[in-house]
This record gives C-alpha cells, sequence and structure tokens, in this order.
C-alpha cells in the first residue's frame, strides 16, 4: 500500500474513532452538564479493564480553577528540558483532541486513538463512562506502554470526584479557588475549595498557589488531615524582580532559578510562575532530579516544548491582535486589566475592538459588566452545543450597555474586525476557551 493510501486510510479511521468518541460519549466541553458523571466508580472499572495503567508511571496533579492548565505545561516543560520522558493530561483541547495527550510535546498518534477505541469496543463492557473517563483511560494507557517517568496529569473539573483522582501522585499542586462550575462544585468559595482539596491526598506534599483566609483553612485543615505537607507559594515569593519584555512577555530574577524570559505574557502568569517554582523547590524531596539549567530551558521554551497556546497569545502585531482562554470572573477580570494598560499606550486614534463569546451555562451576567463600554465589539458563538447563542448574546449586552453587531461564526466575526482595523488597534478574541479554539482552528486550516 502507499504511503499516501495508508495516510488517507488512517485519518479515515481516526475520524470513525473520534465520531465514536463524540457521538456515543459527549464531552462536557462541548454539551455541558448532560456529559457530567461524578464519582470514581466508573473510572476505577475502566482502569482495572486496562491492566491498571494510572500505576505504572509516577504522577504530579495539577488542581485549580484558573492557571492549572499553564502551570501543568510549564512543570512538564521543566521536566521535559531535563531529559525525564515526560507526558502531559491536560483538558479541554484547542483544534485537535489528542492535544490532551502528549509525551515530550508530541500528541498521541492518530494510529493510538484507533486502537485504544477498537480494544474498548471489543469489551463490550457495561460500565458506561463519560467521554472525559474513556480518554483519560486513553491517555494513562498511552503513558504506560511508552515507560514514561513521570507525567503532569491536570484535573479536569474539581478534584474529589475528578477522574483524574485514582492516581497516586509524587507531588500536587492547587493553582487558586474561584467561582466556577457552581452547578457541580458548590456555590461558596469554601464548598469549592473542599472539591479541589480532593486531591490532597495522605503523606504527599501539596503545593497551594493561592487562597484566601476562608480556603487556606480548608487547605490546611485537609493537609493536617492527610498528613500531607503543605507550602503555601502566595507566602512565598520566589521571584525578586519582574519586567515586562519590550518584544513580548516577561523577565524574571528568581532566587531559585536565576535570570530568565518567560515567554507567556499575561499577567496572571506571575501568579502561576511562582506556584510552579515552589512546587519545582520540592522536587528533590519526591525523588525527581533537577537543576538550575533545566528550569531556564524549560520555562524559556515553554510553548515550544509542551504545544501551549491560546494564553495571552498574540496574533499579529499590526493590528495587535491577542486571544486568551479566560472564561470566568477572575480570569476576564486580569485580562481586561491588562488589556486596558496595553490600549492606554496606543494613539488617540487605535480603537480597542473585542470578539467575544461564551458558553451558555457561565454567569455572563455578572461578567459582561467588567467590560469596557467604549469598545468596538463584535458578538459571535462557538461551533458547540453548549455556546450561547449570539442573538440571546446581543440581547444580554444590551442590557450590560454594551452594542455590537452579531456574527454566526468566530471566523466571520475575526474576519470583520480585521477589516475595520488600522495598524494601531487592538484587537481581543475571548469570553470563552471555544471562541479561541475556533479562531485557531480557522487560522490553523487557512480558511480566514
Amino acid at each position: 500500500m502507499k504511503q499516501t493510501d495508508h495516510n488517507n486510510q488512517t485519518d479515515s479511521q481516526y475520524k470513525e474513532a473520534l465520531d465514536f468518541l463524540y457521538s456515543q460519549l459527549p464531552m462536557f466541553s462541548r454539551v455541558g452538564a448532560a456529559a457530567y458523571k461524578p464519582g470514581l466508580d466508573r473510572t476505577i472499572a475502566l482502569d482495572n479493564l486496562f491492566g491498571n495503567p494510572h500505576s505504572k508511571f509516577r504522577s504530579i496533579h495539577v488542581a485549580g480553577t484558573n492557571g492549572k492548565g499553564s502551570t501543568s505545561h510549564m512543570l512538564a516543560a521543566v521536566l521535559q528540558a531535563h531529559g525525564y520522558k515526560t507526558a502531559l493530561y491536560t483538558s479541554p483541547h484547542l483544534v485537535d483532541f489528542r492535544e490532551r495527550i502528549r509525551i515530550n510535546g508530541e500528541m498521541i498518534p492518530k494510529a493510538k486513538v484507533i486502537e485504544f477505541t477498537r480494544r474498548w469496543k471489543d469489551f463490550e463492557s457495561d460500565i458506561n463512562p463519560s467521554f472525559f473517563e474513556l480518554t483519560m483511560t486513553m491517555a494513562f494507557d498511552w503513558f504506560a506502554s511508552e515507560n514514561v517517568d513521570i507525567a503532569v496529569i491536570e484535573v479536569g473539573m474539581g478534584g474529589r470526584l475528578d477522574s483524574t483522582n485514582i492516581i497516586t501522585p509524587a507531588l500536587s499542586v492547587i493553582t487558586n479557588i474561584s467561582f466556577d462550575h457552581t452547578q457541580f462544585l458548590g456555590s461558596t468559595l469554601k464548598e469549592i475549595a473542599a472539591e479541589k482539596a480532593g486531591i490532597i491526598k495522605s503523606g504527599i506534599p501539596v503545593v497551594i498557589g493561592e487562597a484566601s483566609a476562608e480556603t487556606e483553612e480548608v487547605f490546611k485543615n485537609k493537609a493536617e488531615e492527610t498528613s500531607a505537607p503543605i507550602t503555601l507559594a502566595y507566602n512565598n515569593p520566589l521571584v525578586s524582580d519582574i519586567k515586562e519584555n519590550p518584544s513580548w512577555g516577561w523577565d524574571y530574577v528568581s532566587k531559585s532559578a536565576g535570570n530568565f524570559h518567560l515567554p507567556l505574557a499575561g499577567d496572571y502568569q506571575q501568579k502561576n510562575l511562582n506556584t510552579v517554582l515552589n512546587a519545582i523547590s520540592l522536587f528533590p524531596s519526591v525523588g525527581i532530579d533537577i537543576n538550575r539549567e533545566d528550569i531556564i530551558n524549560g520555562l524559556e521554551n515553554v510553548d515550544k516544548l509542551t504545544g501551549l497556546r491560546g494564553r495571552w497569545m498574540r496574533l499579529s502585531e499590526k493590528p495587535l491582535v491577542i486571544c486568551d482562554t479566560g472564561h470566568n470572573q477572575d480570569g476576564i477580570r486580569y485580562n481586561l486589566s491588562q488589556l486596558e494598560r496595553i490600549y492606554s499606550r496606543r494613539s488617540d486614534t487605535s480603537r480597542l475592538r473585542m470578539i467575544i463569546g461564551f458558553v451558555a451555562d457561565k454567569d455572563v451576567d455578572h461578567i459582561l459588566p467588567l467590560f469596557p463600554k467604549d469598545a468596538e465589539y463584535y458578538l459571535t458563538n462557538a461551533a458547540i452545543p453548549r455556546a450561547l447563542k449570539v442573538e440571546e448574546l446581543q440581547s444580554k449586552c444590551e442590557i450590560a450597555g454594551i452594542k455590537g453587531n452579531a456574527y454566526r461564526s468566530v471566523a466571520e466575526a475575526y474576519n470583520a474586525a480585521m477589516s475595520e482595523s488600522s495598524p494601531e488597534d487592538v484587537v481581543y478574541v475571548g469570553g470563552s476557551t471555544f471562541v479561541v479554539a475556533d479562531l485557531l482552528a480557522a487560522i490553523d486550516n487557512y480558511i480566514l
């Protein structure tokens, strides 16, 4: 068989496998609450069915409301820079499903997705897992078969009942707590913190990136209950100086890593970085070798090493186009503050253009008032069932004092904004991970 024919056949079989996963097992990120199945019973049953792959590699477990994806990527990059065969499991993906499952930055091969899906079908099991449960098992199965040295595992939602919580990691990390997924995790910060604290395990060190007085109490109590050594990163700043790099990103001076440049340019990455550095400081105590050169190399090349995209990502310089996956009140607040600072430096004739869309189960009524009223708005919806329809978004915007035109797709909204922009303008794309995902997919497929 010719290589081209083989590739076409693989692509066809891969599409069939994905169609099966998406249709038989709806994923939460696309359809929302209907796909949510709390509890670990199905995950444990699946894990048993595939020979307990979770027990065959060391891991670091990362939970939190915001920043857990960036934190996971930075940790993986540093481990990879040292020479560890490093697995990375994150969610959701932006363009390609396989982004969720990587080893040394390389996505799981299509053939492995096909093979795992066939094995699952052959079992004819009555477990009835969620999309997340089955695809997480796929990841763990591949990591085990590839004999990875260590895997950085990002929690999907919460912690206590999240499928990933079957692992016993070498180290646990909780980035922060804010309001998100309140219909599942609780309506108060203490309740949400209690769910996130569920990843704290007996005797396993845990790093807390940020906490308020009420959530700190939850974490300390859980750590004491489980005899888990706890590090409060926010009380242990490891960065002594920060300067914005004129080209992009930040230049840091760190007590533990020396001088380095971080290409992740979002303001919020400063707290994520401190969490990461505190976690790395514990590596020797949990048997993970590391040195200063690895830390610098990993952090300076995090996007190249791990494929991280969509975090305060610059897509164009003239006009300046920035996209970011921040989607809850705290994430949006950070983004808008940084956007205001950047825009204030532009000329008097420049315009701020906002391409925004949301998912239907977000508290949009409390998020929209955060947005500036004097920007040009291009309202849209991502191409997923869970998206808030653009007509409804337009109505909510009017109530919040925001006026904007409606566009049926992110690509259409983006094209409209770009056609009206001057080189001095600033264009922001965000509100939802899936708005950013649709834009990146359009760029990757050259359809803009």
